[in-house]
């Protein structure tokens, strides 16, 4: 196997213990803020200029610019990890292994393209935005991503790999419901019939939502949170669900989308009303198809680890890039596995052969000139 001397693997270890060891859960503003504090220092350490802060809603994104950039490397900074999952999980390395809370979803990769684009003769033409809400949907940066993306050649997303190392070639577009019901309230013992049950009707709509999903094309619909009634002598007058939707093909996500919005009432006097919508339509094959190539030549002529290109239920910020019509290679960043659970993992091994990986793959995005 061939590696770039240049890969200083210590240090690399050693700034991904720093920015794990800055928690950053989502919801928390000010952790996601100093954790942005942690990523702008290393970034301006190694990249020799300080990123843009950009705060939106109160959630801090950061970005560099060298030149007019054609290849965008798009990465994200918070984790679901609450604060004091360090006092369980402490970042260590041992064994060849690296844990701790987010180090794999996505802290390690986003230190793997900081330190992969230091290491490049010629930054002119990359962009890098690292953001600070992805673990919640995107909705702050959403806009920002698709800004930055525009004109782009390439989009390269820095999420962890999928099994065995895999690339993600595809993901599931994902739209996000709440289905509110209304009814009309009565005393459950004393006259029942003059109510208007809404959580029987949220009951037939769930029903009904739920047999929206189509295995055999991939589609999930799924009734999540559920919530109805006040108080347990009451007929509801209120209800609402929540709906978790996932698909491959935007014809499915569309589809699902009319019929969730034409939910019809089954009982006389109740009234639904549809929030929500498509949060990120599908990242399709077709969108990654000559990156994965290059992907895989790059790794033959330099002697890596093979890989395959995968599809996977999850979405990402690189749905966005995708749905702009931007090729888009997803995957890039770390090794390993358990997302989200307390067994999240980083393979040591394999940090320096993904940096070569996207070094090569930026190269030569450079090389085929803007879109």
């Amino acid at each position: 196997m061939t590696v770039r001397a240049d890969v200083d693997l210590d240090l690399v270890l050693a700034d991904i213990g720093t920015l794990v060891s800055c928690e950053s859960p989502s919801d928390d503003l000010d952790a996601v803020a100093r954790s942005a504090d942690v990523v702008a220092a290393l970034g301006e350490r190694l990249l020799g200029v300080a990123p843009d802060r950009i705060v939106i809603d109160g959630r801090t994104h950061l970005r560099w610019r060298f030149g007019d950039p054609s290849v965008l490397l798009l990465g994200h900074h918070d984790t679901v990890w609450p604060l004091g999952s360090l006092l369980r999980h402490p970042f260590r390395v041992a064994d060849g292994i690296l844990r701790g809370p987010g180090c794999f979803d996505m802290k390690t990769g986003v230190v793997m393209a900081l330190h992969a684009v230091a290491a490049l003769p010629d930054r002119t033409g990359i962009g890098i935005l690292i953001t600070g809400d992805e673990e919640l949907g995107s909705p702050s940066s959403r806009a920002l991503i698709e800004q930055e993306a525009i004109g782009c050649a390439a989009a390269f997303v820095l999420e962890a790999a999928a099994d065995d190392g895999a690339l993600k070639i595809a993901r599931k577009g994902v739209s996000l419901y709440r289905v509110h019901v209304a009814g009309r309230a009565s005393h459950a013992g004393l006259e029942p019939e003059r109510g208007v049950n809404a959580a029987v009707e949220a009951a037939n709509l769930l029903l009904a939502v739920a047999g929206l999903g189509d295995p055999t094309a991939g589609t999930s619909v799924t009734p999540t949170l559920l919530r109805a009634g006040s108080t347990t002598n009451t007929v509801p007058a209120d209800a609402e669900f929540s709906v978790d939707v996932r698909v491959r093909t935007i014809a499915e996500q569309d589809r699902v989308d009319a019929a969730i919005r034409a939910l019809p009432t089954t009982l006389p006097g109740s009234s639904v009303r549809v929030e929500g919508g498509v949060n990120r339509r599908p990242m399709e094959p077709e969108t990654s198809t000559n990156l994965f190539a290059e992907a895989v030549s790059i790794a033959e002529s330099a002697g890596l680890t093979p890989f395959e290109g995968v599809s996977v239920g999850g979405a990402s910020d690189g749905n966005f890039t995708a749905g702009l019509g931007i090729a888009t290679l997803d995957g890039l960043g770390a090794v390993g596995g358990g997302a989200h659970a307390d067994d999240e993992h980083v393979v040591v091994a394999m940090i320096p052969e993904r940096m070569l990986l996207l070094q090569g793959l930026i190269s030569r995005a450079l090389a085929g000139g803007r879109a």
